[in-house]
């Protein structure tokens, strides 16, 4: 009776159902969610992009500002891009893709509060796809990774982050956070 009762709290964090929300639970603390934004109906998410702000040396680090996620039809293999909050650092990287299959899950890295000194929060991610492939961003290498989200099984269709406003002349961290839907 155990064993069932822990499979029906374990089953859904690591195969959410259809329409609902994956996550990871060492995101930064700063910041404000965007709004979830959805591939369009009959779109798949099967490859993304970084907004990057590289190292600035003795000036004010953000690492990661952005995620930009390709949607594809799954008919016409048609292509149309969404995202959601985006900070103002940074440069967009090469598209990833997973070929013909989806992005399934993914972990963040993240730099953990450092107490004063120039935070940066999310520095990157690694997406996993419908058939296996493992793809890491082209973001920066502060802080650690955390635990793998659940997988949807029939691929990723929304996107939210949470990201920090500037700050003026206060410490930035741009991306703190991310969330995804699970396709329906």
């Amino acid at each position: 009776m155990e064993l069932i009762f822990a499979l029906l709290v374990i089953l859904p964090l690591v195969f959410p159902s259809e329409g609902s929300p994956i996550s990871v639970t060492n995101g930064g603390p700063w910041g404000i969610w965007g709004e979830m934004e959805m591939c369009p109906q009959s779109y798949q998410a099967f490859g993304f992009s970084l907004k990057v702000d590289s190292e600035q040396g003795w000036a004010d680090d953000t690492a990661l500002n952005g995620i930009r996620l390709m949607c594809r039809h799954t008919q016409n293999n048609s292509t149309k891009f969404i995202e959601s909050l985006v900070g103002r650092w940074g440069d967009w990287t090469v598209f990833q893709t997973c070929g013909s299959a989806y992005l399934q899950s993914f972990h963040l890295r993240v730099e953990h509060p450092r107490r004063g000194r120039d935070d940066t929060a999310a520095n990157n991610i690694i997406f996993r796809c419908t058939n296996g492939t493992i793809l890491t961003g082209a973001g920066m290498s502060w802080g650690d990774w955390g635990q793998w989200s659940g997988r949807c099984s029939m691929g990723i269709c929304g996107i939210m982050t949470k990201v920090e406003r500037p700050q003026g002349w206060r410490d930035d961290t741009a991306l703190n956070d991310v969330k995804f839907t699970c396709c329906k």
